[in-house]
């Protein structure tokens, strides 16, 4: 499989501003590891390639026990996720995929058990951005793997 285009050369100040945007999820209230958890299930849901390699091998380097991620997919069976990992993925699911009759009011008073307003507020500007950088990578068909010396990714040895 090749890339069909390189968006970030074709719209260099619309990446840039993009890059910036996800960049500041770095600085936000949610924990890391939650973060990466809602990387992957985003990507695994949108089917990006390029997303769930990237976020795989960085759950690897943050120090993510293996089974863990093998689990997201089936998070809700699984007995490996605390009660706010559970809130955060049930959360990445709506908003990734929106019912039809918008987000349940069940739903959003579960995630608020678990996360204060700013919390739900960071989380879900976490998930718009993955959700931005999926459709973009499958749109384009970027490669899993073609970044990750330059993202520093080939230290999670996954290669």
């Amino acid at each position: 499989m090749t890339a069909r285009l390189d968006y970030s050369k074709q719209s260099p100040a619309l990446f840039k501003k993009f890059l910036d945007f996800s960049m500041a999820m770095h600085d936000s209230v949610i924990e890391a590891p939650i973060r990466t958890l809602v990387e992957i299930r985003a990507s695994q849901m949108n089917g990006c390639a390029f997303c769930l390699d990237m976020h795989v091998k960085q759950a690897k380097i943050q120090g993510e026990r293996e089974l863990r991620v093998h689990h997201v997919a089936i998070w809700r069976e699984s007995p490996l996720f605390s009660p706010r990992e559970r809130a955060a993925l049930a959360w990445t699911e709506a908003l990734t995929r929106i019912p039809e009759h918008g987000v349940p009011d069940e739903l959003y008073e579960n995630v608020r058990k678990e996360f204060s307003e700013k919390e739900i507020s960071d989380l879900t500007f976490e998930i718009m951005a993955i959700n931005g950088w999926n459709r973009a990578n499958a749109a384009f068909r970027n490669v899993p793997g073609a970044m990750d010396k330059a993202y520093g990714l080939d230290k999670a040895g996954l290669a």
